[in-house]
């Protein structure tokens, strides 16, 4: 049985009033759900806030849910519509914070940026930890979302494309946009002319 028939078979059974159900949905993907929320908010207190908020939203849009896409899909369009609500009403998006350089971990070449032997490596490391996350954190709204996506969620495009609504090609195109613009803002840190891929 794949996951998406997992999920669909929970999600009829919490349909028919199997609360077991639903809790078990809610610990397959609180923490992935709230990985990506914390992308958006940099709290981590307000992303369990938010978090539970979207996991109460989707009980509660539970039997209107049909299936025609993956469970996940459409937790996320309500955990994302729920962040931006939250962060809206506080006037605070985008939101732009200090980051850790342990968030080097959510990228593919994390590795590379905590293989640290001298402080200076250290010190350039968290630079480059920051400015990727600054240059992700300064995206427009369709970038970030696509390359979190991708990248931190390691999500096919056409996983991405139904997420998001809009065409394979316009991901691929998000995608490319964003990993230009975050190329162009750590080069000069790495003294490098060429693009650097994460």
């Amino acid at each position: 049985m794949s996951d998406r028939e997992l999920d669909q078979v929970l999600v009829e059974r919490a349909q028919q009033g199997d609360k077991r159900a639903f809790e078990l949905l809610v610990s397959k993907y609180h923490r992935k759900l709230g990985r990506l929320l914390s992308r958006m908010v940099r709290d981590a207190a307000e992303v369990e806030d938010i978090t539970q908020e979207a996991f109460i939203k989707a009980y509660r849009a539970l039997p209107g849910f049909r299936g025609e896409s993956a469970f996940y899909t459409w937790l996320y369009r309500i955990g994302v519509n729920t962040a931006k609500n939250y962060l809206v009403a506080r006037k605070r998006y985008p939101v732009s914070s200090d980051v850790q350089a342990e968030d080097a971990e959510n990228y593919e070449d994390g590795d590379l940026l905590r293989d640290i032997a001298t402080p200076d490596a250290e010190l350039q490391s968290k630079q480059i930890a920051q400015a990727v996350n600054d240059a992700v954190d300064a995206l427009p709204a369709e970038l970030r979302d696509a390359i979190t996506l991708r990248e931190i969620e390691g999500m096919s495009y056409e996983e991405i494309s139904q997420m998001m609504n809009c065409p394979i090609g316009t991901v691929r195109s998000r995608i490319f946009r964003a990993r230009e613009a975050i190329a162009e803002r750590i080069r000069p840190m790495l003294g490098t002319n060429q693009d650097k891929r994460w």
